[in-house]
């Protein structure tokens, strides 16, 4: 999940869940003049040969459904991307049309999946596939899980075949997992393939809609190809991808971008991969471009691991190693090798390596220090703005950190 929105609400999640989010959101926006190094900042475009994929495939013919905070398709990273108008399910008067964006989340996940790099801008993974955009809100609220079902439905109704869910929350009553399983089931009757983000606590805890089966639960892996402290565990974790110190729109402005990091990117990441497969091999079912994306991940040490589930996502080893058998169409392998398998007996992370990506780099499965926000392209010093921003942040996040410990006490 990313730190341009509220990836877990404090009321969901108590105390540590509102630690998570505000040090979460600490970003340091740097001017739109410095767009122009935007390319050397997305590190995961060379590490993924994105150059190499995209002439061959681009996602050309493939609707993704963003279910998020909703889409500004205005941002010039989306200026001639196909975005269809999007559908509000939160809040009142649930399917109306709403185009808004008020915190950038779902834009964001957006640009990742599709930006067309414009004057600078931030280039998608796979930049010409289909955006529809479905407002679901705060989804991981207690009580909250109905927005994002509906939106899962409508989605799959309206030719999403593709469902990138950049969000989740934990504590999850009996009748909501409940309502999550029956719409994640009629997603996958539908043809649907549909991925969740982890989580963004570092916590070995079921979160949802990841958990649901069904659900491909992404986690997050840094420039240096290592799992990210932050990213959440467990053995409902599927695949992983990079998530960490990536460029976003600021929430504040539009016009300015800001270091990420978080699951959620991580996801979108994963949705673009398979968008680029899907659209190679347009006669595969979601089973097929799900089996070859777990075959030919990246990882060095046991599979499933509760870190990074079958390991990194490389679409080039399908792409162009042709590598990964599609198997039979009808069998989902992520439920058929759930059902199969007892949960491996691991408490702590492991010290073995995993691969990432197609750069030779390689993952341990212990996570990597925490991100830092930073600016610039190269990870130098930071200048004067970005450090008088820093120490703003600073002050704010004490701030809110006592509040919530007040409030906390109160409730």
């Amino acid at each position: 999940m990313s730190p341009l929105a509220r990836p877990f609400r404090t009321r969901a999640f108590g105390l540590l869940g509102a630690l998570t989010a505000v040090v979460a959101s600490w970003t340091v926006a740097a001017p739109a003049a410095q767009a122009d190094d935007m390319r050397s900042r997305q590190w995961y475009l060379d590490a993924m040969k994105a150059d190499e994929l995209w002439k061959v495939s681009t996602g050309k013919g493939i609707t993704v459904g963003v279910l998020d905070t909703g889409v500004d398709s205005t941002v010039s990273e989306l200026h001639g991307v196909k975005v269809l108008p999007g559908r509000n399910f939160y809040g009142e008067g649930p399917g109306r049309v709403d185009n808004k964006d008020t915190d950038r989340h779902g834009t964001n996940m957006a640009i990742t999946i599709a930006g067309n790099g414009a004057n600078g801008g931030i280039k998608g993974l796979a930049p010409n596939v289909t955006i529809l955009p479905v407002k679901t809100g705060s989804a991981v609220d207690v009580g909250g899980a109905t927005a994002a079902t509906e939106g899962i439905r409508y989605a799959v109704d309206n030719g999403a075949r593709i469902i990138n869910m950049s969000f989740g929350g934990y504590r999850q009553e009996d009748a909501e997992i409940a309502r999550w399983q029956e719409a994640v089931d009629y997603a996958l009757k539908k043809g649907a393939l549909l991925f969740a983000a982890s989580g963004n606590d570092g916590l070995d805890t079921d979160s949802y809609p990841a958990s649901a089966p069904g659900v491909v639960a992404v986690g997050a892996l840094d420039s240096k190809g290592k799992v990210t402290k932050f990213s959440n565990y467990g053995d409902y974790v599927a695949l992983a991808a990079p998530g960490d110190d990536m460029p976003g729109r600021c929430s504040s402005d539009k016009n300015t971008y800001c270091e990420t990091f978080g699951t959620s990117q991580a996801t979108a990441v994963a949705s673009a991969s398979a968008a680029l497969i899907w659209s190679a091999h347009p006669d595969w079912t979601a089973n097929q471009v799900l089996r070859v994306m777990m075959e030919t991940a990246g990882h060095n040490g046991p599979v499933p691991s509760k870190y990074i589930g079958y390991g990194s996502i490389r679409p080039a080893q399908v792409l162009l190693e042709g590598k990964g058998d599609p198997g039979p169409p009808d069998v989902n392998p992520l439920l058929a090798a759930r059902s199969s398998r007892s949960p491996a007996p691991q408490t702590s992370p492991s010290p073995e390596s995993t691969g990432a990506g197609d750069n030779g780099q390689s993952s341990q499965e212990s996570p990597s220090k925490a991100p830092e926000a930073a600016a610039g392209s190269n990870g130098g010093g930071l200048p004067l703005w970005a450090i008088v921003a820093s120490a703003a942040a600073g002050v704010v996040i004490i701030g809110v950190v006592v509040a919530v410990s007040v409030r906390s006490r109160r409730a």
